[in-house]
């Protein structure tokens, strides 16, 4: 029967235009009306190599990205085996793939009651439009006979993709659409078992996490950006590339990871509100800038969006184990906040929030995503671009800059007015060596412990102001959930389907990590008799650091695996109806 909510995946080479595809039918859906949600992944080779997507469609608003596949396309079957660990298929989903490419013999018997279509995608390509390069439209022509997937809104995207080029390149693209959905009209008896259903509405907003953080970063007033290509985090650089020169902002890229922080350290110093973006190797070598930015009081934004690790590990997928290296990796006692976006939406907020605190504290900020946020689409909201307010960093004023002290210690919450370079009576030595108020180096220890205790005394300032969580189900529930990132999408949802059933259930998600939101996590732990942990870490880093910050009296039933693959709802589902 037809559905309001299905899963698609597409499988391929690295030229099939397999994330091409995925692109158009997210696009096509959000011009209907509809909710949408594509994950993308990736081999980890350079160029080439093996691609993949995933798209759920709904008529209600989506945060996962759905447990199993309604409809498997696949261009490649050898490109497929490299991903089917992490492609779960019901007992009915339909199977797609080239009639030149036959399903491998041992996985026939496996799929033998799967609805399956061979279609000539390859042969079509050639023969029809004398070019194999259409073969991604072909095949979506044929989603849109099979699967319901709005013609309007494809024909839509690709005029929009191509419409830059000779109109004959998007006439070409819109006659291998006619003609893939027209191949199967004739060829196919088909159900409606997959097939969408709904009803058109306004069109809906589509963003991609890392542009969201870029977005967000420029409407806070970032006006530097600094940084080196790594995956997954370069589309930030990208994103600033293109639109932050429009509202008289600068982008460079670096020479290295060492060079980007330093220049946004240097910028900072001067004024400018200042962002780099990287993943785990390279925070890893922007560590000691970081603690030259919380020696010397400068405001910086990092943005880390964390990938299987350690090393080069596995670029392409995600992972959560930066955590401890956020909040612990520098050399002696270096303050800095982190924030952990939680979904594309919330990227835009935290990056806001991160040069709010970075500013007005006057503190290093990380910002920890990760690749299953970073680097997908989903919908959001309108975002609010024209902001209440933009804040600053606090400046002395002409009394202050008479007998200037930069590094004042006598201030409630820590922070002393930071002077610009040029305002006269603000010169003063910024550097990373211990100082006193005046920013002359010392090595006194008396010095040492109050500009120490100084730094420290932000943090609960920071915590009183921005410590927020987010809490689903019951606030009385017996049985809770912990868990952070990336991870909260699936938990909402597995908290609401348990909830349905007439469970008693609660979850919260921080977003403040660092400094530790107590307050809210005692409130949270006060009462539970079970307790469920969740997280891509294989060592459990969440667990570890939840344990050294508060007393959980509770058992814990911990669940963290290594990344690479996200949770599915069925996952958190099943842990939490172990200890239920």
């Amino acid at each position: 029967m037809a559905s309001k909510d299905i899963v698609i995946g597409i499988v391929g080479s690295g030229g099939d235009g397999v994330i091409t595809a995925g692109e158009f039918i997210v696009a096509a859906v959000s011009s209907e009306g509809l909710y949408s949600f594509l994950l993308k992944s990736y081999g980890a080779q350079i160029r080439g190599g093996e691609s993949s997507c995933r798209v759920r469609i709904s008529e209600n608003p989506v945060e996962t990205q759905g447990d199993d596949l309604d409809a498997l396309v696949v261009l490649s079957w050898a490109d497929y085996l490299k991903f089917e660990h992490e492609i779960d298929l019901r007992e009915n989903t339909a199977i797609v793939h080239d009639e030149e490419d036959p399903i491998p013999d041992d996985h026939v018997a496996r799929w033998a009651k799967n609805p399956t279509y061979r279609i000539p995608f390859k042969r079509l390509a050639k023969e029809e439009m004398q070019t194999v390069l259409t073969k991604n439209i072909v095949m979506l022509g044929a989603m849109i006979e099979l699967f319901g997937v709005p013609e309007r809104g494809i024909a839509h995207a690709i005029d929009k993709k191509f419409g830059k080029k000779s109109p004959g390149v998007v006439a070409k693209n819109l006659e291998a659409l006619a003609c893939g959905k027209r191949w199967v009209a004739e060829n196919i008896k088909k159900t409606d078992d997959h097939f969408l259903t709904y009803t058109p509405s306004e069109p809906k907003l589509v963003m991609e996490g890392n542009a969201a953080i870029a977005l967000g970063a420029t409407v806070a007033g970032c006006r530097f950006y600094a940084g080196y290509p790594i995956t997954p985090a370069s589309e930030v650089m990208h994103w600033m590339a293109q639109h932050l020169p429009a509202v008289g902002g600068t982008v460079v890229q670096a020479e290295d990871e060492i060079s980007a922080a330093g220049m946004v350290v240097g910028a900072s110093f001067g004024g400018i509100k200042s962002m780099c973006a990287t993943s785990g190797p390279g925070f890893t070598l922007k560590a000691e800038m970081l603690g030259l930015a919380s020696m010397a009081e400068v405001p910086m934004v990092i943005v880390d969006v964390q990938r299987g690790g350690p090393s080069t590990g596995i670029p392409t997928k995600t992972e959560q184990t930066d955590l401890m290296q956020a909040v612990y990796g520098s050399h002696g006692d270096s303050p800095r906040v982190v924030i952990a976006p939680t979904d594309v939406e919330d990227c835009f907020d935290t990056a806001v929030y991160a040069f709010d605190i970075a500013e007005e504290f006057q503190i290093p900020v990380v910002l920890l995503s990760d690749q299953f946020i970073g680097q997908r689409k989903e919908t959001v909201r309108p975002f609010p671009v024209d902001r209440r307010e933009v804040y600053g960093r606090l400046k002395p004023s002409a009394a202050e800059l008479a007998n200037y002290k930069r590094y004042r210690v006598d201030t409630p919450t820590g922070v002393s007015p930071m002077a610009v370079p040029g305002m006269a009576g603000g010169q003063y030595p910024a550097g990373g060596i211990e100082h006193n108020e005046l920013g002359d180096p010392t090595s006194r220890v008396n010095l040492h412990n109050a500009m120490t205790e100084k730094r420290y005394r932000k943090y609960k300032y920071i915590v009183e102001k921005y410590s927020f969580v987010r809490r689903y189900g019951d606030d009385d529930a017996p049985v809770g959930i912990l868990a952070w990132g990336s991870t909260k999408g699936v938990v909402k949802e597995a908290v609401a389907l348990l909830q349905a059933e007439g469970h008693k259930v609660g979850a919260m998600i921080p977003q403040l990590l660092h400094p530790f939101p107590m307050e809210a996590f005692d409130q949270f732990l006060a009462g539970k008799k079970r307790l469920v942990v969740a997280e891509l870490s294989y060592r459990g880093q969440f667990l570890q650091f939840i344990r050294s910050r508060c007393t959980i009296t509770a058992p814990v039933h911990h669940i963290a695996r290594p990344g690479g693959k996200p949770f599915t709802v069925r996952e958190i589902t099943e842990a939490l109806r172990e200890v239920l």
